[in-house]
């Protein structure tokens, strides 16, 4: 989502404004502006248009100077368009930029008209700089700290003052913001992605922080519970971010380089596993998996259907009673806590806002056995949660996630021979066996690579549709789910899963022979039922489209196309199955010539509530 960089220097610091935008481009943004110190006055350049093109505007209008801040917006309050770009102004003295959303934002502009401050924007982030320059009285640190306390909900602000040239102040409450200590000068950002290649040297910004960033040094005050602000000391990590992996090398996008990663990610995340051990899972995880009685995990998006796969496994291999729900609404409901519950989060950022709020909730309600699963070491959920697992996806550019989700599956899969284990339900023999598919699963997954020239000449026909019907059973429904996701995020198709059993129901009312009907057939106990399932939808007239294990015996006709998977995977072929789903929503997104790895209107980390 929304990206902040800002920085206090001697040198220019555009060029590494600019560059950090770059890096944080993958967030998905629909528009972006960085403004400096320059000459006395606040100067900045915005654009609606991308970061490359911000940055030749730049050289064009000879914006420089070494006190400036930086951001990516994607809309949340106004349209997208130059005048609700960040950064903004109050005057000319105050500049600012915001991630999240302030929930008294109409409070507080009524409060300000009131007092003369006129309204450029329909942003709720131009009412916190007119509110810091409200409150500005010569000390900019000072004005922060007291317009933090008038504000309600999620933010990370950067702001600086044509009166104080060398200063940059950041605050953050429920988004992300990171300080970056360098060689003297100083950053803020969103994410230390940002700032790879500038400084290595990070502090994670904790909840209620304000930050004075001046010429080679630094404060941070954390707010306490009675809204006073006392000093603090932050760890100085060093936090070597990920540089190369933003190469496209001979790929069309990184979508498609980011599914072809999968058995390397899928590698990387199993390499440092053994056997089956709770001590995967974090320090004292023996303990906590001896202690609880069920599973609860919350999730949103894609890891939500990862989240889902995963309860058939817990229950059926773990023998453990296991509910998944959707994090933005679980809080929201009331619902019966059982503090005997181990809480799983997955989020491939570890900053997905409306995960973090459920799991708060959740320990508010007694539940403190807390578990994530999460692809960022240094992430809030990390830090939140009593024991984690970190997938070894590296970073993942495309907005649609691919290499997420399916190393997201590993560790959950990992979870559950865990927790299998300490239940006493699992033999060294299956063990075993277990570790030896996880073992071959990078092979199996480039055998399932292989396949893209048959889903290519599958996306050619895909292109031409508004509208598609996704049908797996059992283990396989939420992979259908994941498939039906993908195709939506960036082809803008229609799409919608079902279990194959729920067609008579409602949805074969849907079916005709311009609906094409895909369908997830792995040789497993519900094959037959399955296949039932397509006589139904050939008998009207549908199109099947049918991804089938190779001793399914289900053939192509008229009507009906297969393609073939190498192999039969068991419990883990899920994660083979929703490969060539992957592929079909990239190929049919290329046909259809749409911003396969920033589609409209999404965002990579999403921040906000």
């Amino acid at each position: 989502m929304c990206g902040i960089v800002g920085a206090v220097s001697t040198r220019n610091i555009v060029p590494v404004l600019v560059e950090g935008l770059k890096r944080l481009e993958y967030r998905g943004y629909d528009s972006c502006g960085v403004a400096v110190h320059q000459d006395g006055e606040l100067r900045r350049t915005r654009s609606t248009s991308r970061v490359a093109e911000l940055g030749a505007q730049i050289e064009q209008d000879h914006v420089q100077g070494g006190t400036g801040i930086a951001h990516t917006r994607w809309a949340t309050h106004g349209v997208p368009a130059l005048h609700n770009a960040h950064p903004h102004f109050s005057g000319n003295r105050i500049a600012l930029v915001h991630n999240g959303i302030i929930e008294n934002h109409d409070e507080l502009r009524a409060e300000l008209k009131n007092k003369g401050y006129v309204f450029e924007s329909q942003t709720d982030t131009e009412v916190i700089a007119h509110l810091v320059h409200q409150l500005y009285d010569g000390d900019l640190f000072d004005a922060v700290q007291r317009a933090t306390t008038r504000l309600k909900g999620a933010y990370a602000i950067a702001v600086f003052c044509r009166d104080e040239p060398h200063r940059v102040v950041g605050a953050r409450e429920g988004s992300p913001l990171v300080l970056g200590v360098g060689q003297g000068e100083t950053f803020l950002a969103s994410d230390a992605m940002a700032l790879a290649g500038v400084t290595d040297q990070i502090v994670y910004l904790e909840e209620g922080d304000v930050v004075d960033l001046q010429m080679g040094k630094h404060w941070i005050t954390a707010r306490q519970p009675d809204g006073r602000y006392e000093r603090v000391q932050r760890e100085v990590r060093t936090v070597h971010a990920h540089t190369g992996a933003a190469e496209l090398g001979p790929y069309q996008h990184y979508m498609q380089k980011e599914i072809f990663e999968q058995p390397r990610a899928i590698s990387d995340t199993l390499e440092a596993v053994a056997g089956i051990t709770p001590e995967l899972f974090g320090d004292g995880a023996h303990q906590v998996f001896k202690d609880i009685d069920r599973v609860l995990i919350l999730a949103c998006g894609t890891s939500y259907y990862s989240g889902s796969a995963a309860k058939y496994w817990l229950e059926s291999i773990a023998g453990i009673p296991c509910s998944v729900e959707i994090a933005s609404e679980y809080r929201y409901r009331d619902s019966v806590p059982d503090p005997r519950t181990l809480v799983v989060t997955i989020s491939q950022s570890g900053e997905t806002a409306d995960t973090i709020a459920a799991l708060k909730h959740a320990r508010s309600l007694g539940m403190s056995n807390t578990l994530t699963i999460c692809n960022v070491s240094t992430s809030a959920m990390v830090r939140e949660c009593k024991l984690h697992f970190l997938t070894r996806a590296g970073v993942e550019i495309g907005v649609a996630s691919t290499k997420a989700f399916t190393t997201q599956l590993v560790a959950l899969f990992l979870l559950t021979l865990t927790l299998a284990q300490s239940r006493g339900r699992l033999s060294d023999a299956q063990e075993a066996q277990h570790m030896k598919a996880l073992r071959h699963l990078p092979a199996a997954v480039q055998a399932v690579l292989a396949l893209e020239p048959q889903v290519i000449a599958w996306a050619a026909e895909f292109a031409r549709k508004e509208n598609a019907l996704f049908l797996g059973r059992g283990l396989h429904y939420p992979i259908a789910l994941e498939g039906a996701l993908k195709l939506k995020e960036i082809s803008y198709i229609h799409a919608e899963a079902y279990p194959a059993g729920e067609l008579k129901h409602g949805p074969l009312a849907l079916v005709t022979s311009a609906m094409p009907v895909v369908t997830i057939a792995p040789n497993d106990a519900l094959l037959e039922k399955l296949k039932s399932n397509l006589q139904e939808v050939r008998a009207r007239g549908g199109e099947l489209f049918v991804f089938a294990d190779t001793d399914t015996h289900i053939t192509s006709e008229p009507g009906v196309h297969v393609i073939r998977m190498p192999e039969h995977y068991g419990a883990l072929s899920p994660i083979l199955h929703v490969v060539p789903l992957q592929l079909l929503a990239y190929h049919t997104a290329c046909a259809r010539g749409t911003d396969v790895d920033k589609p409209r209107n999404l965002a990579k980390s999403v921040t906000v509530e």
